[in-house]
C-alpha cells in the first residue's frame, strides 16, 4: 500500500531544494532541417529502416493518436486539436483547419489548456475522447517563470462530424500546482488511467494531492472500487514529473516515464499502492551536480523499471505489438528530447525486454536527425508514427527496408 514517510524535517529540507531547482543555460548543437526525401539508417537487430516526414509546420505539438479510419489526431501542447487525413497512405496530408470544440485557456501559454488525448477502446461507436488540462491559476509574487501553476482536470467529449462536442470535466484538483505535461489512457476495460508531476515541493508524498501522482478512474468519472484507498483516485505516489504512459496491449500492465531532476529519468510498473520515491529518493543530481538524497531508493518504495543517467527528458511510451519489425516485437519505445543535457540530441530509445519486463540492452534511434522526440505510436498497419516536438515539429513514418 501507499507509504509515506512522515519525517517533517527531512520533508521540508528536500521541499527547499526541490523548489529552488532551475534548468541549466541550454548547451546544444545546430540540427539540420528535415529532409523531404526519406531517410534510410541502419539498426540493431532490425537493421535498414526508412523514415519518411508525412506532416511538419504545425506549433509545439505533445500527442498523437490513431482513429480507427486510419486518420491521425495530433494534439498542440495548449493549443488545437489537428488531424493528418489518410496517415498509413502515401498521401497522408495535414487538414489546414483545426478541429473545433475544444477548450482553450487564454494567453496562448503552452503548459495552460489540453496536454494529452486518448480514445476510448469503443471509440468506433462512443466516439468518446478524453484529455488532461491545465487550466490557469494565479501566479505567486516571486514565483519563478518555470513553475507556472496551474488547475490540473481530466476531461471527456465527443469527437465526431469533425467537431468535438459534450465537453465534460471528470475530476478537477481543488488546489493549484505546477502546471507540467501530463498524460491519459484508456484501457480495454474502460479503466482511465492518468499521469501527474509535483517536481517542486513535496506534494508527491501527499496522499490527499492528486499531484505526482499516478491517477485511476472509471470511465465516467467516478472511483473504482478497488483502486488501493477507498475514494481516491491515487493509484500510485511519489513521481516527480511524468510524460510518458503507456497500458501494454496484450497483458493489461501499465508503466510510466517521468523527469529526474538532472539525470536519474524513470520507467516505472505501476504497481497499486506503490510509492516511487520522488522527492525522498531520486537517481538523478541536481543541476549543479551534487546529490539530492543520500541513497537512489529505500525499502518499501518502487524501484524503477528502466532507469536513464544520463538523462533523457523521457516524453511518450509505446510497445511494439506488430509484424512489421519482428525482431522488435515485444520492445518497449521511450521518447528521448535530448541525451545528458544537451540540447538537440533526442532520440527514440528502444529497449529490448526479457521476462518480467527485465532490461536487456537498449538502442537509440533516430539521433541522427537531431529532434526532440515527444511521442509515438503504433499505426493500424503495423508501421510506428514518431511526433518530433523540435528543432523541426513533424510526423515521421517508420517503416523497414527489405533486404
Amino acid at each position: 500500500m501507499i507509504k509515506v514517510l512522515r519525517n517533517g524535517a527531512a520533508l521540508a529540507a528536500l521541499a527547499m531544494a526541490a523548489g529552488t531547482m532551475a534548468q541549466p543555460v541550454p548547451i546544444g548543437i545546430t540540427a539540420p532541417p528535415l529532409s523531404d526525401e526519406p531517410y534510410v539508417f541502419d539498426t540493431a537487430e532490425q537493421h535498414k529502416i526508412k523514415l519518411t516526414v508525412i506532416a511538419k509546420g504545425f506549433p509545439r505539438p505533445f500527442a498523437i493518436e490513431f482513429t480507427p479510419d486510419g486518420d491521425l489526431l495530433l494534439q498542440e501542447r495548449g493549443g488545437p486539436l489537428r488531424v493528418i487525413r489518410n496517415a498509413t497512405a502515401p498521401g497522408a496530408t495535414l487538414d489546414p483547419a483545426p478541429i473545433p470544440g475544444m477548450p482553450t485557456e487564454p494567453g496562448g501559454i503552452f503548459s495552460l489548456g489540453v496536454q494529452d488525448i486518448s480514445l476510448h477502446p469503443d471509440f468506433a461507436s462512443n466516439h468518446l475522447i478524453y484529455f488532461t488540462y491545465n487550466a490557469t491559476a494565479p501566479v505567486p509574487e516571486g514565483s519563478p517563470p518555470f513553475q507556472r501553476p496551474g488547475y490540473f482536470r481530466l476531461m471527456r467529449g465527443k469527437l465526431e462530424n469533425g467537431q468535438v462536442s459534450s465537453v465534460a470535466t471528470m475530476f478537477a484538483a481543488e488546489a493549484a500546482s505546477y502546471a507540467g505535461g501530463s498524460r491519459v489512457a484508456v484501457g480495454r476495460d474502460g479503466k482511465v488511467w492518468v499521469t501527474t508531476g509535483a517536481p517542486f515541493g513535496t506534494g508527491a508524498q501527499d496522499p490527499t494531492s492528486p499531484y505526482g501522482k499516478v491517477l485511476r478512474f472509471n470511465e465516467d468519472g467516478s472511483i473504482p472500487g478497488d483502486n488501493p484507498v477507498a475514494g481516491s483516485p491515487v493509484y500510485t505516489m511519489g513521481h516527480r514529473d511524468q510524460h510518458g504512459l503507456v497500458i501494454h496491449p496484450e497483458t493489461g500492465d501499465v508503466f510510466s516515464a517521468e523527469h529526474g531532476p538532472n539525470g536519474g529519468d524513470e520507467v516505472n510498473r505501476i504497481k497499486p499502492g506503490g510509492n516511487y520515491g520522488w522527492p525522498l529518493y531520486t537517481y538523478g543530481k541536481d543541476y549543479d551536480g551534487k546529490d539530492l538524497t543520500e541513497l537512489p531508493t529505500a525499502p518499501g518504495f518502487e524501484k524503477p523499471l528502466l532507469v536513464f543517467s544520463p538523462g533523457i527528458a523521457p516524453s511518450g511510451l509505446m510497445f511494439y505489438t506488430g509484424d512489421k519489425f519482428p525482431a522488435w516485437k515485444g520492445n518497449i519505445f521511450v521518447g528521448s528530447a535530448r541525451w545528458g543535457q544537451v540540447n538537440q540530441t533526442g532520440s527514440l530509445i528502444r529497449t529490448a525486454l526479457g521476462e518480467n519486463y527485465g532490461d536487456l540492452r537498449r538502442e537509440r534511434l533516430l539521433l541522427q536527425l537531431h529532434q526532440r522526440v515527444r511521442d509515438m505510436v503504433q499505426g493500424p498497419d503495423g508501421l510506428i508514427y514518431v511526433l518530433t516536438d523540435g528543432p523541426e515539429n513533424a510526423v515521421v513514418r517508420v517503416e523497414p527496408v527489405a533486404p
